[in-house]
């Protein structure tokens, strides 16, 4: 039997020991966008991708349709720490206003606890619980979880979407949703910072040259992914290995960081010769997409950091400002203040979306209690 973690009350240093960690994970990828910014921004362009093209270096069937009225399973990975339970009440809500709209193919959600018991959130959230890695596998890398729990999730549970939306608990629907995928075609959000073809040297380490070029590796992670069911159980196991291979190795370990997990399912589904239809339009990400359009997820993984004339300061603490580890230890408040004039509709309409939830979930500022 796998062995659980005590998941008793959490120790002020823990927490404090938790933001020093998401501090510098945040650091690392903010200093990557402000060196990438120009090229991001103004170019359009990821390894050579031309970004505003919403579908890339797939067949033109494929580009023409997608899977139309093809419902897919929303499946979300979570722990069951205040921080993550309220990001996950969060997103549930909008998954519920957005569900049943025009456009969307949202089949139904599960919330797929990898803490290994049940918690008070599982009567408001359908949800399964699967166990975590064994105590000290992830090496205090939580992500590693994540593959673990679909490998769980896709074994034991009862599926009946031919299709699954891998997310994540800070998404939030902007949009209804259709199913972007097409057949085996996968369809992933390309991240600028997953890069194989700069980092051939340790990716052929995983994917070896036998298997063909590097860049048969897309720059994605596994969320947002839409995939069809029978390919993510190819995958799972594959990216479960490939992530505690990279984990065990210290030179992927250093080069790859809080992004490691992300790499390998990049490189376990270019292992099945399964290639991702590369969506921008799939997310964004404020601060640094200014608009939400219609693209159709928020994901507010970065802090919005602003000055009262509407400037952004850039990883510095604003005097306005939103972002998600401020609240490591329980919900934010109901009726956040708004961004001040001059602040991109982006970081508005997030601040917003996050209002209406937490003003319409019952309890919102109640006390987790397991």
């Amino acid at each position: 039997m796998i062995g659980r973690k005590n998941m008793g009350r959490v120790s002020p240093l823990l927490l404090a020991l938790l933001a020093i960690g998401f501090f510098f994970a945040t650091y690392n990828l903010l200093t990557m966008i402000i060196h990438n910014k120009a090229s991001y921004l103004d170019e359009g362009k990821v390894d050579g991708l031309d970004m505003f093209d919403p579908v890339t270096q797939m067949p033109e069937d494929v580009k023409k349709v997608g899977n139309s009225n093809t419902r897919y399973h929303v499946a979300l990975t979570a722990t069951g720490a205040a921080y993550s339970q309220w990001q996950c009440r969060i997103m549930y809500y909008w998954y519920k206003k957005v569900k049943d709209l025009p456009g969307s193919d949202m089949g139904k959600f599960t919330r797929v606890l990898h803490s290994g018991k049940p918690d008070h959130l599982m009567e408001e959230i359908p949800t399964f619980v699967v166990d975590p890695l064994p105590e000290g596998l992830d090496r205090g890398y939580i992500v590693l979880n994540r593959p673990w729990a679909f490998v769980q999730w896709l074994e034991k549970a009862t599926i009946d979407e031919e299709y699954i939306l891998m997310a994540e608990p800070d998404h939030i629907f902007a949009n209804p949703l259709p199913n972007l995928a097409h057949g085996n075609h996968p369809a992933g959000f390309p991240f600028f910072y997953i890069k194989p073809a700069e980092n051939e040297k340790i990716i052929r380490k995983y994917y070896p040259e036998e298997k063909g070029p590097v860049n048969n590796v897309d720059p994605i992670g596994n969320s947002p992914v839409i995939i069809k069911k029978s390919l993510l159980e190819e995958i799972s196991p594959t990216w479960v290995n490939v992530s505690l291979r990279m984990k065990d190795d210290p030179e992927t370990d250093k080069a790859f960081g809080w992004v490691l997990e992300m790499y390998a399912y990049a490189v376990a589904s270019a292992l099945h010769g399964v290639r991702h239809i590369l969506r921008k339009d799939f997310m964004l990400q404020p601060p640094w997409d200014l608009e939400v359009g219609k693209r159709f997820i928020i994901h507010y993984t970065y802090g919005c950091d602003y000055n009262l004339k509407g400037e952004l300061t850039y990883g510095k603490i604003g005097e306005w400002r939103f972002d998600k580890r401020s609240f490591l230890s329980g919900p934010p408040p109901r009726n956040l203040s708004l961004p001040p004039p001059g602040v991109p509709e982006s970081v508005v309409r997030l601040v917003k979306m996050v209002n209406e939830a937490t003003s319409n979930i019952p309890g919102w500022e109640t006390p987790a209690s397991g």
